[in-house]
């Protein structure tokens, strides 16, 4: 026994003595030397990005596990890659147990960062950014991971995306915490994921703040078991600028929170004001698809105890402007696109909620509109809430 616990002692400081801090500052080859750093590095070793503006030409890439990148700040490191010659991302990163913090990622020509079945990954105090502000150009995401288990998004800011600006998709187990997203389509989504909490987030500013969507034909569905609370999610007022045929290029401006065709997802206790068409949306997936397993419907969906301000003013939705002043000048706070069964709802909040009346399939102009009552619907049991391990955790700290 004891000569385990010393041979497990041993291993443990030969790691710890063994990591590595690998230095790379400002300056000429910026590209080459922090891919090498990224080449070279092993497990347990920190790439430490040193303040300045690194110019760089191509993606930058990290296939190591256990390596942690970490700048000077996001306002002190920051990663240009407005004259990137590839149209891939800025940062991609596919190996394990990776933390990413304290720098920024500006003006890449695809996503900001990327990260693909990397699991228990670590976004901490990073900022992603279009300078030149909302285009259809800009890249699709800013914050990406996707076919994970175990992420934790925290202290993220994220501007100008063309998709979403923090969007993890395909993924379990997932928090997104007190970042702010503004000026993106979408602020938050949630997409074809299972557990996740999103919560003392800041959303503004966006075509849509929060999304939580399940959407057919992809490798992994069945998305659920997600809530969306205490979240700051008002004026999300800028005009869709998501290029033709992207799903998120059918979201109204003036969207708030927007719930599709997901299970047992619970909104409740956000700030929601100000939002020009709803502050809570809940609708079917409405294009043709050819996926056996898929649910087009809302299942499981509650909303309660939301702080609702002003919304409605300024529908984004076909016919909304006719709509809104036939209903004395604004719609309802929440919204629901009429498809299944109203039982499968369920709104706690003292605000009345207007259903379209559609049929499955049918656009919005075929929309017989009329109120609805949703306060009888399913008695859906909270999700438990989402906890990550405790290296994750200090990594954040």
């Amino acid at each position: 026994m004891h000569y385990r616990l010393a041979a497990a002692a041993l291993l443990l400081f030969a790691s710890s003595a063994s990591a590595r801090d690998l230095i790379v500052e400002a300056g000429p080859n910026a590209q080459e030397r922090l891919q090498l750093a990224l080449l070279d590095a092993q497990p347990g070793d920190t790439v430490r990005i040193g303040a300045g503006r690194f110019e760089l030409t191509d993606g930058l890439s990290l296939d190591v596990d256990g390596v942690t990148i970490r700048g000077a700040g996001p306002d002190q490191t920051v990663l240009s890659f407005a004259n990137q010659l590839g149209a891939g991302e800025g940062l991609l990163v596919t190996s394990d147990d990776v933390v990413l913090r304290d720098f920024a990622v500006e003006d890449s020509k695809g996503d900001g960062i990327k990260s693909k079945a990397a699991d228990r990954i670590v976004y901490h105090n990073v900022r992603v950014e279009w300078t030149g502000g909302p285009s259809a150009t800009n890249g699709a995401y800013g914050v990406y991971p996707v076919e994970s288990s175990d992420v934790l998004v925290d202290r993220v800011v994220v501007r100008g995306a063309s998709d979403a600006g923090i969007y993890v998709g395909q993924s379990e187990n997932i928090i997104v915490r007190n970042s702010t997203v503004e000026y993106n389509v979408a602020g938050i989504e949630i997409e074809n994921s299972r557990h996740a909490d999103v919560f003392g987030n800041v959303a503004t500013h966006n075509t849509g703040g929060i999304l939580v969507f399940d959407l057919p034909n992809l490798p992994r569905g069945n998305g659920g078991d997600v809530r969306v609370f205490d979240n700051r999610i008002v004026a999300n007022d800028t005009p869709n600028f998501a290029p033709a045929g992207n799903i998120v290029a059918t979201v109204p401006v003036g969207t708030g929170v927007l719930v599709m065709a997901n299970d047992n997802v619970h909104v409740f206790d956000n700030e929601l004001a100000e939002n020009g068409t709803a502050n809570v949306m809940v609708t079917s997936y409405r294009e043709d698809y050819v996926d056996a397993e898929y649910d087009p419907l809302p299942r499981r969906v509650v909303i309660r105890d939301n702080r609702h301000g002003r919304t409605g003013f300024a529908p984004g939705i076909p016919g909304g402007e006719a709509l809104a002043a036939a209903l004395g000048g604004a719609l309802p706070p929440v919204l629901w696109d009429g498809v299944g069964p109203a039982a499968s709802l369920r709104l706690e909040d003292a605000v009345p909620a207007l259903s379209m009346g559609l049929t499955p399939g049918a656009p919005l102009t075929q929309a017989d509109p009329r109120p609805v009552d949703l306060s009888g619907g399913v008695d859906a049991p909270e999700p438990p809430a989402v906890r990550l391990p405790e290296a994750m955790e200090a990594a954040a700290r």
